[in-house]
């Protein structure tokens, strides 16, 4: 069980991700619907979401669990 100041931290630093881990699910459900929203636009307001790009869907979400991936072991 995480204590209260460990849970606030991560409500605090939670974002939208592609490969979110089990206590990122919840952390996100935690979230008033108008904080969420916020997060999102916050996101997508970042220079580098008006960069095009040639990789796919796939390609993108494959780069996303590698860095999951290397966190988890690194």
């Amino acid at each position: 069980m995480l204590s209260m100041s460990r849970t606030t931290d991560q409500l605090a630093n939670i974002t939208p991700s592609a490969t979110p881990s089990e206590a990122e699910l919840e952390a996100w459900a935690k979230l008033p619907r108008d904080e969420q929203i916020r997060r999102y636009q916050a996101l997508f307001a970042q220079p580098d979401c008006n960069n095009f790009t040639s990789d796919t869907p796939d390609d993108i979400l494959a780069a996303a669990r590698q860095r999951v991936a290397q966190r988890r072991h690194g």
